[in-house]
């Protein structure tokens, strides 16, 4: 029935016995297809419903895969349409070669980049987080506990009810009244849904926040060490990023307005600082609040994963210590629940609301109105408050697995301590391996032995004042996969 569309030939077997999900075969697949040249530019796919029929899976398992590569830019979706391969992908595939299957690539030139562009590619080879999977990729969240069919089923009713509408430039008011009762009540975060703003990350919602409330060439306070997307961030909005080193109480307000006494934003990880996972003191927390209030400014408070709490008392968000409407409250989805989800939210403070909504309205940027409708049922059916509740459990057990197995096997290299909360651990080197560690050498190592770890070294701006060690993210390592895996990087470090 589908021959004509040219889907049968591609060969889409799936194997239900890969240890992968079936949604993810298919997604990778099909994109393989089109990277090929099998699927040209504007190919029509067959409907969900017949190729779930031609590859013998549920009709929700293709819908899932559809809508990621939609969302990556690969698949495009119009009322009376149907699905189409994008006649334009996406900009990191724009230089492959397109053409028959085995058809040899053209030589090229090696592309000229900016000074800008040059920068951001020794960014990446300096072993910051990539693309990585297995253990012990940072940003991998635990897929083999998703509910997948629980999801699939969500988006397949979104796509019946019409999912291609125009993206709201606010977010679908659905999941913004959905994420604004599930703060309120879960997070402390006390909010309406005209306050929340959906965007495609963390860096997007930075990037609005510099452009709205800073003029180009202000400071911006940010932790040293600190992820360098979010320096990069405001740095592409115009900003001039000042580190401020972070001490074992967290961001200091007082070494931040001597460092930068003109400065009226900062950035901050309170819950668990990133990378290295520390809290903000109470004493730092009221002082970063004064500090706001005084200089007419304001504090983005970055949860990226506030919810995973695992020992001690956990502190309340900085948003439920403000009184004077000075912080801008940020979380995401993606970490939580799917990488390819892209979806992240602000709470801006009430005197915000107003203003940032006219320009947001007439600025025309908007996250993919794809999935925020299913989001928005996850959420309200108490999908995201069990998957947290489960999630909570299986985190703290291979946090656990991962600090057993680095004290039988690492002992003598790194020392990996455990940490009440987060989705990564840092392993620093042993005081007498300290002064001649390389931690980019050593992912190098480990990464031939078939381990992905990142170097934190990277994290400083300051070079001179970095301090080495590795980040070990164990959220999407499965407990039996965590010993041998630390027995491969054990050997390629003693090597």
């Amino acid at each position: 029935m589908h021959r004509k569309h040219g889907l049968l030939p591609l060969q889409l077997g799936l194997d239900p016995g890969a240890g992968r999900p079936l949604h993810a075969q298919v997604r990778e697949a099909l994109r393989a297809a089109i990277l090929a040249g099998r699927l040209a530019p504007g190919a029509r796919l067959p409907a969900s419903r017949g190729l779930a029929a031609d590859l013998g899976c549920a009709r929700g398992t293709v819908l899932l895969a559809l809508e990621q590569l939609v969302a990556e830019g690969y698949l495009t979706t119009r009322a009376g349409s149907g699905t189409r391969v994008a006649a334009t992908l996406p900009d990191d595939l724009l230089s492959r070669p397109r053409g028959p299957a085995g058809a040899p690539a053209p030589s090229a030139a090696p592309p000229v980049l900016s000074r800008r562009g040059a920068r951001l590619a020794a960014a990446s080879a300096a072993g910051l987080p990539g693309d990585g999977a297995g253990a012990f990729a940072l940003g991998r969240p635990a897929l083999d506990a998703f509910p997948f069919e629980t999801w699939a089923r969500l988006l397949q009713a979104e796509w019946r009810h019409g999912a291609c509408a125009h993206p709201h430039p606010l977010g679908d008011p659905r999941l913004r009244r959905a994420v604004a009762a599930y703060l309120s009540a879960g997070r402390g975060v006390a909010c309406t849904e005209d306050a929340v703003i959906v965007t495609s990350g963390i860096r997007q919602s930075l990037r609005l926040v510099a452009e709205l409330l800073l003029d180009p060439g202000e400071a911006a306070l940010v932790e040293e060490p600190g992820f360098p997307g979010l320096s990069r961030a405001l740095r592409d909005a115009g900003l001039a990023t000042v580190p401020v080193p972070v001490g074992p109480h967290g961001f200091d307000a007082g070494r931040a307005r001597a460092l930068a006494p003109e400065a009226r934003l900062a950035v901050v990880t309170p819950a668990q600082h990133y990378p290295l996972g520390t809290m903000m003191g109470p004493e730092n927390r009221l002082a970063l609040l004064a500090w706001a209030e005084a200089r007419d400014g304001f504090v983005v408070e970055d949860d990226y994963d506030g919810e995973y709490r695992y020992a001690g008392r956990p502190l309340a968000p900085l948003h439920a210590l403000d009184r004077a409407g000075r912080v801008i409250y940020a979380g995401s989805f993606s970490k939580v629940l799917l990488p390819a989800l892209q979806l992240s939210y602000l709470v801006l403070p009430p005197a915000l609301v107003a203003p940032v909504s006219r320009a947001l309205a007439g600025a025309g940027i908007a996250a993919s109105a794809l999935g925020q409708g299913a989001l928005a049922r996850f959420l309200d059916e108490g999908h995201f408050a069990a998957h947290l509740r489960r999630t909570r459990r299986l985190y703290a057990a291979r946090q656990a697995a991962l600090v057993a197995a680095a004290r039988r096997h690492l002992a003598g290299l790194l020392d990996v301590p455990p940490l009440e909360g987060g989705l990564h651990l840092v392993a620093r080197p042993v005081p007498d391996r300290a002064a001649r560690f390389e931690d980019e050498a050593a992912v190098a190592a480990c990464a031939r032995a078939g381990v992905t770890v990142t170097a934190l070294s990277p994290y400083f701006a300051d070079r001179a004042a970095a301090k080495p060690g590795l980040l070990l993210g164990y959220a999407g390592v499965p407990e039996r996969a965590v010993e041998p895996a630390v027995l491969r990087m054990a050997a390629a470090l003693r090597a």
